[in-house]
């Protein structure tokens, strides 16, 4: 099985994946470990591009990510696309605790990245702030790939709810 699982930042798109990967015993991907170098410098998409293409060659797998622009490369071998559709007061929730948590611990992320609470609260690049942003854009971003049949090969699943979540799972 292939399969990407998408959904707007703090959705819990990392925690799924890791969930599915574990449970059908196939490798799990972390777009954002490709995509990130050291002191949050961005990928060009020459960098990046061929890491997606290497990482969705091999015949199981378990994508955790968006990045619009690798849409071409993930469609020709993505099998399901999960969207993790959650309320807005759910994913709020768990972006500012997700934050706050890995600000207080100094957690680091990707190729030595590290979140801070300054980053969080007071700068444009607050993950708090995206979710704000991006939230709603997003979610009409996501449904329209639902509806386009350029996609019809990719069996689409969205789940709304934690309940649907733990259905899903139970039912891998």
């Amino acid at each position: 099985m292939r399969i990407n699982v998408i959904g707007t930042s703090g959705s819990g798109k990392s925690t799924l994946s890791k969930r599915i990967a574990e449970k059908l015993n196939i490798p799990y991907v972390e777009m954002d470990a490709l995509f990130w170098k050291p002191n949050w410098t961005e990928s060009s998409d020459e960098e990046f591009f061929p890491k997606v293409e290497q990482a969705t060659s091999g015949e199981e797998w378990v994508l955790d990510g968006n990045y619009s622009r690798t849409q071409p490369i993930k469609s020709q071998r993505t099998q399901m696309v999960v969207y993790l559709d959650l309320p807005f007061h759910v994913v709020l929730y768990r972006i500012i605790s997700r934050s706050l948590i890995r600000g207080f611990k100094g957690q680091e992320l990707w190729s030595g990245n590290k979140e801070t609470i300054w980053k969080h609260l007071f700068t444009r690049d607050s993950m708090i702030l995206w979710v704000f942003k991006t939230f709603h854009k997003n979610r009409k971003r996501y449904i329209a790939l639902f509806e386009e049949g350029e996609y019809e090969h990719i069996k689409f699943v969205r789940l709304r709810s934690a309940k649907e979540v733990e259905y899903f799972i139970s039912k891998l």
